[in-house]
């Protein structure tokens, strides 16, 4: 079957994850061709690194591609077919904020849970809204994916200021932890696993995973996480997990999993379970956002820069990543009916029985022509109901207090956290994520 050349704009060009998704777009050209590839972002001196980098990689791999990076929205957001969205409102000096000031009080300090997602969700909410504006102004047929984060909060406002859109809000975190299990298992990939889960962005459980034959999955699963966590080895050197923060987060499921032994948690709930050990495992002085400043940031425009002075990307160290791939098997399954079952994060309208109808949940749900269709997943016990209807409740409040620019609401917000002990401290964390955000918040009375 001879497949439609797409037009993309992926927004969010100057972000390190740009490279990858652009090498898993031109690797998976017999899967979602594409006749035009399109860059943009508000901040141009950091775009142009990827940029550039990105012309070399798809002169060489893919020339009959027309690239472009632009930063005049009409030129990006006219004749595209899909809007791939993951901007960082703030960039990461923000984030190492939203992670610091937290930290400062004894409270987690992450960039989508607890005050720190909350302080990144008032900031996400305007910037994503823009890019649905864009779209449905110049290019109205499109779809948009959107992976930016707190994808739970970004997923809410949308629901409620933009509830015509096509807009899928996505994420990439189940997707990782899948191939985790993959090749814990001894599986080919994470496509191999048949599964069924629940929950919100970054909060959710499996209840089942079988392969393809419909054998379970679980009884081995449970016996390796009681040791390892979601490492693939016994070695905590393991160099699938390079960095500190994510080798310890893969670890720490041994006891995440050991309060709910039935089911496979995301990595995410030990920021909600396990506050205390996080803060206590945190350097107040060195978060994340140092990490990845440091690490990532660095190794990837050092190697974008390499590549545009060389004027070639042959022996390129960028690769296609994780999330990438998710992201071309969704478009693909929209643009040519491919009939995919995807975690999704949606209205829930019934799919968790027991959960209010209006939430934003992760459930799987089968993608076609027609969009996604969730799949049921009945009721869940009383533990998952619980931390779910509050964690909902969290983010409705944050919403709430950037549509009405709220004080009362974000502190409301705060307060119910679980990862807060008390409306003292929310209000001190706010009053300083307040100073720290007036450039990017709205005003709140």
């Amino acid at each position: 079957m001879v497949r439609e050349k797409q037009s993309v704009v992926i927004a969010g060009g100057g972000s390190t994850y740009t490279a990858g998704i652009v090498m898993m777009l031109i690797n998976n050209q017999d899967r979602f061709p594409l006749r035009k590839l399109k860059l943009y972002d508000n901040d141009k001196s950091r775009q142009d690194i990827v940029a550039k980098a990105c012309e070399v990689i798809i002169q060489e791999r893919a020339p009959e591609i027309e690239f472009a990076a632009t930063t005049d929205p009409e030129e990006a957001f006219s004749d595209v077919d899909f809007v791939m969205a993951h901007i960082r409102v703030g960039g990461l000096k923000m984030r190492e904020k939203d992670e610091k000031i937290p930290l400062k009080h004894g409270v987690v300090g992450q960039e989508t849970c607890g005050p720190g997602g909350i302080a990144y969700g008032m900031r996400s909410i305007k910037g994503v809204i823009e890019l649905v504006d864009y779209m449905e102004k110049y290019s109205p047929n499109a779809w948009m994916l959107n992976y930016s984060n707190p994808a739970a909060i970004v997923a809410e406002a949308t629901r409620r200021m933009r509830p015509e859109s096509k807009i899928i809000n996505i994420c990439d975190m189940p997707v990782a932890i899948k191939k985790s299990i993959a090749d814990i298992l001894g599986l080919k990939d994470e496509n191999e696993i048949v599964d069924r889960y629940y929950g919100l962005n970054h909060f959710g459980w499996w209840t089942e995973m079988r392969d393809k034959e419909g054998n379970d999955l679980m009884p081995i699963l449970r016996d390796h996480v009681r040791k390892y966590g979601y490492t693939a080895v016994v070695d905590e050197n393991n160099p699938l997990l390079e960095e500190a923060s994510w080798k310890d987060t893969f670890l720490k499921v041994r006891d995440v999993q050991g309060v709910d032994q039935a089911t496979m948690p995301n990595t995410y709930l030990k920021y909600y379970l396990y506050p205390d050990y996080v803060v206590a495992h945190s350097n107040p002085d060195y978060t994340r956002a140092n990490e990845v400043m440091d690490h990532r940031e660095k190794i990837v425009f050092a190697e974008c820069r390499r590549i545009a002075a060389n004027q070639t990307a042959v022996d390129t160290s960028i690769e296609a990543g994780e999330h990438a791939e998710f992201i071309v098997q969704l478009a693909g399954a929209l643009a040519y009916n491919t009939y995919e079952r995807m975690l999704l994060i949606v209205k829930n309208e019934g799919a968790i029985a027991n959960i209010s109808e209006d939430a934003m949940v992760e459930v799987p749900c089968i993608v076609s022509k027609r969009g996604y269709e969730p799949l049921c997943m009945g009721k869940i016990p009383h533990f998952q109901k619980g931390m779910i209807e509050q964690q909902v409740a969290v983010e409705k409040l944050v919403v709430d207090a950037y549509q009405q620019q709220s004080y009362e609401k974000l502190w409301q917000a705060i307060s119910l956290s679980k990862t807060v002990p008390s409306a003292t401290v929310a209000k001190q964390i706010l009053d300083e994520l307040i100073e720290a955000n007036k450039e990017y918040w709205p005003t709140l009375v």
